[in-house]
């Protein structure tokens, strides 16, 4: 399973996401893909998100049992701290943490 939420990002990117997905919230995309359906979904976010922001979370077999990626100009990022990822805040000057998780790979 996947999610895929969108803040501010271009009509086109929405449109290309309901293709795969099915929109359950303005900006919240959810469905079930393969692995290489998900790399292209994340290749797509990033090619399209422009000035917005994107979080995508997918299944996976960690503590946690997800794993989530962000891009654009949203404040979250994933870090990774002691092998647990965490939420990193970036302030409106400087960001809190770096993301170092890797994003695409799984």
């Amino acid at each position: 399973m996947i999610a895929v939420i969108i803040e501010n990002a271009p009509p086109r990117l929405r449109g290309r996401l309901s293709l795969w997905l099915a929109e359950i919230g303005s900006g919240c995309y959810v469905g079930r893909v393969s692995k290489k359906q998900k790399a292209n979904i994340v290749d797509l976010v990033v090619d399209g998100i422009g000035t917005g922001s994107a979080i995508v979370v997918w299944q996976s077999n960690n503590d946690a049992g997800f794993e989530f990626w962000s891009c654009g100009a949203g404040n979250r990022r994933p870090i990774s701290v002691d092998g647990m990822t965490l939420v990193a805040y970036k302030s409106s000057t400087s960001m809190v943490g770096k993301s170092d998780t890797g994003g695409k790979s799984e």
